[in-house]
């Protein structure tokens, strides 16, 4: 393994158990274990365990935390109660994404914690910083004292309010946290999913995170790795940073302004997707299905009939759950809307498709 790369606190479970182990964001991850089928269709049917303990926690406090999460972030966390959630991103001053990230209001108005992207802990922390000055708040990078896994698919419930012995979940509904408190210590168990099926994701020491995957594990939980977290995200449209959002991606652009609380009274990146919004932007981000069983990957060019490039695929996939070839692609705005036919190089050959709904999946959380 390379020395430069960090590990999580159940690296040495993923390597005893035989998991195919890859760099991932800074840190040697699971890629897969029993193979990315058989774990993306044991998280559609049943439930799996994802070690997702590379996520950032990084907690905002203080007189001022709540004007300030709401100066860096898109979504207006004044609506936030105890308890509650919000997805959004945090952004440059001319629109392009820093990260999306996970708003999770604490106790008070004067407490957030902030779940980011593995890729992005310390420029994301760098930035918050720079952006707290004349506010009021203490902001604390925790990532290194929490370990975190997700467990995913219909089966979710009955695992952790069963065999995790955290009956409380049972009464969350999506995108809601509860805190608990074992041996003495804080544990969050929050209902959101990034599969399109539902799921929890468990936040506590490294140390209780090893004895719950071990005991998800002796019931029958199937352990999942990142490649199939990424095929069942993209089939439910969810966005992966450094694909379909990145510093010159604009949520805008990718087709999550409703992320984006443009009445608020102000967050940094506002004013350009404002602009953005009323003038509209060079390209978006769309679901292409193609005809043919061709699989497109990342980088590949998205053409016209004639050969005319108008775009690039961020994600591909032959789909596990729907056996069809489909991709994200950011494309010319003018090829955007819904049944545009368009082609997509994949190597020599060109393979026809046409516009769809990036929602491939009909998802299944509880609501």
């Amino acid at each position: 393994m390379d020395n430069l790369l960090k590990t999580t606190c159940l690296h040495d479970f993923h390597v005893k158990l035989g998991a195919k182990m890859s760099p991932f964001a800074g840190y040697d991850m699971p890629i897969q274990y029993s193979g990315i089928i058989d774990e993306h269709n044991a998280v559609r049917h049943a439930a799996g365990v994802f070690d997702v303990s590379h996520m950032g926690e990084i907690f905002v406090s203080g007189p001022d935390a709540q004007r300030f999460v709401g100066h860096i972030f898109t979504n207006d966390v004044r609506t936030l109660e105890h308890g509650g959630i919000q997805y959004g991103m945090m952004l440059y001053p001319d629109g392009g994404t820093v990260d999306d990230l996970l708003v999770y209001r604490e106790r008070d108005p004067q407490h957030y914690l902030l779940v980011v992207n593995a890729s992005n802990i310390e420029k994301d922390y760098t930035w918050m910083l720079e952006q707290a000055e004349g506010f009021d708040v203490h902001i604390d990078n925790q990532s290194d004292a929490w370990g975190q896994i997700a467990v995913q698919g219909p089966d979710a419930e009955r695992f952790v309010c069963g065999t995790l012995g955290f009956a409380e979940a049972s009464g969350l509904s999506f995108y809601t946290f509860c805190d608990l408190v074992q041996d003495g210590r804080r544990v969050i168990v929050s209902r959101t999913g990034y599969t399109g099926e539902d799921g929890f994701e468990i936040y506590a020491a490294p140390d209780q995170i090893r004895n719950y995957w071990n005991m998800l594990l002796a019931a029958g939980v199937k352990p999942c790795g990142l490649g199939c977290r990424d095929t069942l995200r993209f089939e439910a449209g969810m966005p992966l940073y450094g694909d379909e959002l990145t510093q010159d991606i604009s949520p805008v652009m990718a087709g999550l302004g409703m992320f984006c609380k443009l009445d608020k009274p102000e967050f940094i990146g506002r004013e350009a997707l404002v602009e953005q919004k009323t003038n509209g932007v060079a390209c978006k981000l769309v679901g292409i299905e193609l005809a043919d069983k061709a699989v497109p990957r990342h980088g590949y060019p998205v053409e016209l009939e004639d050969g005319t490039e108008v775009g690039v695929v961020t994600t591909g996939y032959h789909s596990i759950s729907l056996e069809k070839s489909l991709c994200f692609a950011l494309v010319d705005s003018a090829y955007a809307s819904p049944g545009t036919p368009l082609w997509v190089r994949v190597r020599k050959n060109a393979f026809p498709g046409h516009v769809v709904k990036k929602r491939f999946y009909q998802t299944n959380y509880k609501k």
